[in-house]
């Protein structure tokens, strides 16, 4: 949930990476499935403690991911009305973005940011935060690389510094090859566990997995790597 990446495919398409930094007393998260909401068919790994996801995709319609906290670290309240894993189900109760992001009850949610890609008819890029009072929606250039990192877990000068380390590393990979971003997401950083983007803050607060989805004209896969319990799986959707 705490360190994302988007990469623009040539000739249509995207690769959506995500970092999961969890403490490690959490329970392991269930492998990516097929489930049913709305009746629209989507695939996620399932988080046991509170029953959402983190990221989740569906057949040209929409994936999305979640990152922890707002643009500035919150202080937390006792209680919520539910997790935050939970909103990314809500979603596909509603038809499109603009009317997610007016209709749904975002009050006493803890603040997150969504990263939402509509592929309905075309690929589009939104960013939407809850800052813990008002909605944020931004529409991104989908024609560009980004990267989001938790601002609950990372201080202003390290978020920027990932920034560097993924702009650094797009120039040595101008033409993306499909394993190469998780290679970014396993290695990247400058030697430090507690801020390289596969983290490890003395087995407390950990990377405990990966999840890519890769969709292209020709097929729709969700790799999800557990390295708890050093697992690969990977769903073709398509």
């Amino acid at each position: 949930m705490c360190t994302v990446t988007y990469l623009p495919l040539e000739g249509g398409g995207f690769i959506l990476t995500s970092n999961r930094d969890e403490k490690t007393v959490r329970k392991s998260a269930l492998p990516p499935s097929k489930y049913f909401l709305n009746n629209t068919p989507v695939f996620f790994p399932k988080d046991q403690q509170a029953g959402g996801t983190w990221i989740i995709t569906s057949h040209h319609q929409f994936t999305l991911c979640l990152l922890n906290g707002a643009y500035k670290k919150h202080d937390r309240k006792e209680n919520y009305k539910w997790s935050r894993g939970q909103v990314l189900l809500d979603f596909f109760h509603f038809s499109d973005v603009q009317t997610f992001s007016k209709e749904y009850d975002f009050n006493n949610i803890e603040p997150f940011t969504l990263i939402i890609v509509d592929e309905k008819e075309k690929i589009d890029l939104y960013q939407l935060v809850w800052d813990g009072d008002k909605i944020h929606l931004e529409k991104k250039d989908d024609s560009q690389e980004n990267i989001w990192s938790s601002v609950t877990l990372y201080e202003p000068q390290v978020i920027e510094a990932r920034r560097e380390w993924f702009a650094k590393w797009l120039q040595n990979h101008p033409i993306v090859q499909r394993n190469e971003i998780t290679d970014f997401h396993r290695f990247a950083g400058a030697g430090d566990p507690a801020t390289n983007v596969l983290m490890n803050r003395n087995n407390v607060v950990r990377t405990v997995s990966i999840t890519s989805v890769f969709k292209s004209q020709r097929e729709t896969t969700m790799q999800y790597v557990d390295l708890i319990n050093d697992q690969e799986y990977k769903i073709r959707i398509l």
